[in-house]
């Protein structure tokens, strides 16, 4: 289920800095979205949440499969929609490298639950990053995108497991940490705006 790489390597040295052209990579997110579903569709996420949840009776599993394809298919929404509300706000320059981070992610074929083998259940990581980074831009003193991201969180959390959510949390964390200058500007921009 997880590829070989180390959580210090998924996103050190250039390959996890702010690569040029990663802004633009939603048609490849899209593209990567696609590839997955044509790769065992939602019966290949059937059967990794019937694994994940063995509690869970059919109804449930198919029911949580939906859920999940519906965040999955709804990230390249959110991250649109970050990368607009950083220009709007003029905080490009701090939104962008964490967003640069997560997309990155998103585009590696082998990484915590790799897609180009699993299909579907390889984009829950992915996704659960995703969602983590912009929880952690809700975390100043106004809302930057006002969405509640915590029930997505902790529904992906419980599908790809504690162990892989703690690897991710890290390289959120880590990608803060890549920022946190920025970020110091960027609340104290928010908190004048107000």
């Amino acid at each position: 289920m997880m590829s070989g790489s180390s959580e210090d390597t998924e996103f050190s040295g250039e390959q996890g800095r702010h690569s040029p052209g990663v802004a633009g990579s939603i048609p490849d997110i899209l593209a990567i979205i696609e590839s997955a579903k044509a790769r065992g569709g939602i019966g290949a996420l059937e059967r990794f949440i019937a694994k994940a949840l063995p509690e869970a009776e059919e109804a449930e599993v198919k029911e949580a499969a939906e859920v999940a394809l519906e965040v999955i298919e709804s990230i390249p929404v959110f991250l649109a929609r970050a990368r607009q509300e950083g220009a709007h706000r003029g905080l490009s320059s701090v939104v962008n490298p964490l967003l640069d981070h997560v997309e990155q992610y998103y585009l590696q074929p082998m990484d915590l639950i790799p897609e180009m083998t699993l299909g579907l259940p390889g984009l829950l990581d992915d996704s659960y990053l995703v969602i983590r980074i912009l929880q952690n831009l809700e975390k100043g003193p106004e809302p930057f995108l006002d969405w509640d991201l915590d029930y997505p969180a902790r529904f992906l959390r419980r599908l790809i497991g504690a162990a892989i959510a703690q690897r991710l949390d890290k390289i959120a964390a880590r990608a803060m940490e890549d920022v946190s200058k920025q970020l110091g500007k960027f609340w104290q921009r928010m908190a004048h705006h107000a």
